[in-house]
């Protein structure tokens, strides 16, 4: 699924809370977006500097290594509300009415239960490194210049919560859409044609000028 987002709003409390959780989601993308760019600044400023200088970035590796949980993870929640992430429409987008509302809320209560193994998993991971008898806090830190890892840890659990409160509010407007034979619901993502997307995309760039 791609192009804009197709997640409808009315004045009901799901859609309420679905508006309240999407100001956490793009400061979390936004966040993601930011340490992708300073990487890029990072990685210039390495190469430039091994290249005239012979002194590369000092601790380059362990940068990356920090960021990358902001990177990967962050904006997760975000694409999901938006349906955004990459997925094959080709059987699901050719249904329709409650055998698709059926299979879409089935794909997000796995996809829900999954993300709370990992929750436990990754929150489990942080606490093995988090000692603040230690110095920094922490049993665990990077090779080269000894940052502490922790604070890149707890983030994995912290994106995947709010990753399964979106999942939570999917699963209930999938089954609000069963339920009621609903066909436009809200707070998820709906399916858009081919067409629609062009046309959506092309607003877009019409509205951007």
């Amino acid at each position: 699924m791609a192009g804009a987002s197709t997640v409808l709003e009315d004045s009901s409390l799901l859609s309420r809370l679905d508006r309240a959780l999407l100001p956490i989601e793009k400061i979390m993308a936004l966040f993601s977006g930011l340490a992708a760019f300073s990487l890029m600044f990072l990685a210039a400023y390495s190469v430039s500097a091994r290249e005239f200088f012979e002194a590369p970035l000092l601790g380059y590796v362990d940068l990356i290594e920090i960021l990358m949980p902001l990177i990967a993870i962050m904006g997760v929640s975000y694409v999901q509300r938006n349906g955004g992430h990459i997925r094959m429409d080709i059987i699901v987008g050719a249904m329709r009415g409650r055998l698709l509302w059926a299979v879409e809320l089935l794909m997000v209560v796995l996809i829900l239960i999954l993300m709370i193994a990992l929750v436990w998993g990754s929150w489990a991971h942080f606490d093995r490194s988090f000692d603040c008898a230690r110095p920094f806090c922490s049993r665990d830190s990077s090779i080269d210049i000894s940052l502490p890892l922790w604070p890149s840890k707890v983030l994995v659990p912290v994106a995947f919560a709010v990753l399964c409160a979106r999942l939570v509010l999917q699963i209930v407007g999938y089954a609000r859409a069963f339920w009621l034979n609903l066909d436009s619901p809200v707070a998820v993502p709906l399916i858009q044609s081919v067409a629609a997307q062009a046309r959506a995309e092309a607003e877009a760039l019409d509205g951007a000028d």
